[in-house]
């Protein structure tokens, strides 16, 4: 069996050579990430069409996401040593762009101290460093470090997401949401989300012809408008980082199994990202505590795992991802393909009240049920849209799904969906001929063999809004 749980790995200076992005291409990186928080517009437009080179040169289809920086708050610098903030020790918090040192940090935010509040515990980072609120004067913060440590650079401070009055997504985001667009970009993933009211604010066109829109859980407000959220959007990360810093780190667990069930029922990729095996950021392998996070993630039914630090700034950035790729595969062997589809079954996702999306809905379900009755050597997926194949990747069916869509743009998009081999074909109206050709054309390229039993889900017509015929069929 190839792995099913897609990976995805950030692109920073560790990971942007030709010869660095052919090597992570080879070890398994279905997706590459672009974080447009760190360095400039021009510097990642670079580093994407390096990406698409390489991709080409070897003959893989990767998928391409840009991370939006968001309503990010950061400290002013660090000096390059960094600086100590020592536990129990006193700091002021002040508006600034000039610097931060351990005594004073300037939050590039003029709305700072109206934002805050005495009691407020505030995170540097992914929450390595934390401050508590004691008293707000006139022109600061006074805070008490609660968790000590050393910053560089300019770390992240979260203030409570309730009481952030800048909205998602920024100007700066959709100007270089723009660029990307211009680029043709496969996804962009949002940030701080808060409620489906931000995703729409996004303003792209529908995917296909747009990104698909990720929407990054990562606030309380988001787990509380969680629904609105999913529906909204094209797919959800769980982005445990910031996630950890808003709930209780106990709760954290629960809260990635329960976004990823209530994603995967409604037909969305889900995404479990942040700190899978930060520990490979410095050493060549991970804690047995990772490996057994990612492993988890896969048994909790995620499309995919991210890769941080650990390919962006990392010493080891193909260890990490052909680390991940095995421990993946290994976990995908043992899913309980059966167990998951029973339950979805159950939890099949009532917002899909529309006639088209119902159709689909139901047609689906039959095909799994059939394809685990007859064991199916393969289920052939013909979608414009995508939607077809990621209502069927929702079920987890053990065999193969081959997405065969005639869009170069839905293909690129599938990378990101659980258990799919993406495939471009030539368009075609006629049903038979459809089917015929896509079963065809991957018998040549190897994805299927003569005389397997497969399922072929598909529209009528080429035009439909809806997947309404199953054919059971041998590969001639």
């Amino acid at each position: 069996m190839e792995r099913r749980t897609k990976i995805i790995a950030t692109i920073g200076p560790a990971s942007e050579s030709e010869s660095t992005l052919r090597k992570i291409v080879d070890a398994g990186m279905d997706v590459a990430r672009l974080g447009l928080a760190h360095g400039s517009l021009d510097d990642s437009i670079e580093r994407y069409r390096r990406i698409r080179k390489v991709a080409a040169d070897s003959g893989r289809r990767v998928g391409i996401m840009v991370d939006l920086p968001g309503p990010k708050i950061r400290a002013a610098s660090f000096p390059e040593e960094g600086a100590a903030l020592v536990d129990g020790s006193r700091i002021k918090i002040v508006p600034g762009y000039t610097g931060s040192n351990g005594q004073v940090v300037e939050i590039e935010y003029d709305n700072t101290l109206a934002d805050l509040r005495p009691g407020d515990v505030l995170p540097f980072g992914d929450g390595q460093v934390a401050v508590r609120v004691d008293e707000i004067t006139g022109d600061a913060a006074l805070a008490t470090v609660t968790t000590g440590g050393v910053l560089k650079g300019r770390p992240g401070m979260r203030i409570p997401s309730e009481r952030l009055s800048l909205t998602t997504p920024t100007t700066d985001d959709l100007q270089k949401l723009d660029a990307f667009v211009d680029e043709g970009v496969d996804m962009v993933a949002l940030s701080y989300v808060r409620s489906a009211h931000d995703v729409r604010r996004v303003g792209t066109e529908p995917h296909p012809r747009g990104p698909l829109v990720i929407a990054k859980i990562e606030t309380r407000a988001a787990i509380d408008n969680l629904a609105g959220i999913i529906d909204a959007s094209a797919a959800v990360m769980v982005a445990r980082g910031d996630l950890g810093t808003e709930c209780d780190l106990a709760e954290l667990p629960h809260l990635q199994k329960r976004i990823i069930a209530a994603c995967v029922a409604a037909g969305r990729p889900v995404i479990t990202a942040t700190q899978m095996l930060d520990s490979m950021i410095h050493t060549p392998t991970p804690t047995r505590a990772e490996a057994s996070d990612v492993a988890n993630a896969v048994f909790d039914g995620t499309s995919a795992v991210m890769l941080s630090g650990e390919t962006a700034i990392g010493d080891y950035p193909v260890a990490a991802v052909a680390t991940m790729a095995r421990i993946a595969d290994r976990a995908d062997e043992e899913f309980d393909y059966d167990g998951w589809g029973e339950r979805l079954a159950k939890l099949r996702h009532e917002a899909d009240d529309v006639e088209a999306a119902a159709i689909t809905d139901a047609m689906t379900l039959a095909t799994w049920r059939a394809a685990r009755q007859l064991d199916l050597a393969a289920l052939v997926c013909i979608s414009g849209s995508g939607f077809t194949v990621r209502s069927m990747a929702r079920f987890r069916p053990p065999m193969p799904i081959l997405g065969m869509t005639t869009s170069e743009r839905t293909a690129q998009q599938l990378t990101l969906s659980w258990g799919v081999t993406p495939v471009r074909i030539d368009p075609e109206w006629s049903y038979e001929f459809r089917v015929n050709k896509a079963v065809t054309h991957a018998r040549e390229q190897g994805l299927l063999r003569s005389g397997d039993l497969i399922g072929a889900l598909a529209g009528m017509t080429g035009d439909s809004r809806s997947t309404d015929v199953l054919r059971i069929m041998r590969v001639p």
